[in-house]
């Protein structure tokens, strides 16, 4: 029997093939070829044993989120691609427990309808839970980081689980970054008494904010290289009323070497925001790399320093 035979036979496990399981029906950049096989697994039993199952195959295989910050090459991933879909959540007094595959709006609403503040302000940001863990993704102020008190993960042998300090957070980055065979599968987030109105109206006004700079129809990851911590720059090479929180914004090193309308090809710089850069239509994952590359070798040349992505690349021959 065949690792897809035996996959198809996973109570809980969705498989799409063949033109389903293009990816750039899977990504928000619109952007990838096909994979061999795209598996959803619905419950943790699925997922598990849909894991186990690849690891013990010969064939290539990885596990993504919703693909707000992934980018495809063209010819895609000659591989099986696993994702948690799973998505409950259930509240206890200031605490929510929370499936990887929830999205992270969906979790905000829910935390802001009981009025449970702190993660309110990422209102906007796309994507599921379980990769915003990954990322310690994080707006105006607030991040993953600063809520999350434990999180559960199958590491190929068993279900575990690690207490914030173990998950290794730092600035855009987690140990599950690190060690990529730890598949998040759930989390705690322990939150602060809010009132319920005043959240939802906090949340609104961001959304609001957000879809003006990053509409939900462009095909984009939102910012597209990291912020830079100011104590990692030399000294007095960004004027001080560009410092917010202890980071400078990437596209202002972005904007000083004419990144705003850059375009290669179908991939464009916003004319109003150096860091937005996005898919027109008509664009590829090739013109996307060689127009960060472009960019990166700007910011490098002009201020010695080398702009790092937050988004992830798969299926690309080299280390991006």
């Amino acid at each position: 029997m065949t690792v897809f035979e035996s996959l198809r036979g996973v109570h809980g496990l969705t498989l799409l093939e063949g033109e389903r399981a293009a990816l750039r029906h899977h990504t928000r950049f619109g952007l990838g070829g096909p994979c061999l096989l795209l598996a959803d697994a619905s419950s943790e039993s699925a997922f598990v044993e849909a894991y186990r199952l690849l690891v013990s195959s010969t064939l290539l295989w990885t596990s993504i989120g919703r693909g707000t910050n992934l980018v495809v090459s063209d010819r895609g991933y000659d591989g099986a691609i696993l994702r948690y879909s799973a998505a409950s959540m259930t509240a206890d007094s200031l605490t929510i427990n929370v499936d990887a595959g929830a999205e992270l709006n969906d979790f905000i609403d829910y935390a802001n309808d009981r009025s449970l503040a702190g993660l309110e302000a990422m209102a906007g940001v796309p994507g599921w839970v379980g990769a915003a863990i990954y990322g310690n993704a994080g707006a105006y102020g607030q991040s993953i980081q600063q809520r999350l008190l434990s999180a559960r993960f199958f590491d190929g042998f068993a279900v575990r689980e690690f207490s914030n300090e173990e998950c290794g957070f730092r600035y855009r980055h987690s140990i599950f970054k690190e060690q990529k065979s730890r598949q998040i599968l759930s989390a705690r987030f322990g939150f602060s008494a809010g009132d319920a109105a005043a959240l939802r109206e906090r949340s609104r006004s961001i959304r609001a904010t957000r879809d003006a700079k990053f509409p939900p129809s462009m095909k984009c990851a939102g910012s597209i290289f990291k912020n830079l911590l100011v104590r990692d720059l030399p000294e007095g090479i960004v004027p001080s009323e560009k410092v917010i929180e202890g980071k400078v914004p990437a596209g202002w090193f972005l904007e000083q070497v004419g990144a705003r309308g850059f375009a290669i090809g179908g991939i464009r710089v916003a004319d109003y925001h150096g860091n937005l850069i996005y898919n027109s239509g008509a664009g590829t994952a090739a013109e996307l790399v060689e127009l960060l590359d472009e960019l990166k070798r700007r910011v490098r040349d002009r201020f010695a320093i080398v702009l790092e992505e937050e988004v992830q690349f798969l299926g690309f021959d080299r280390i991006i």
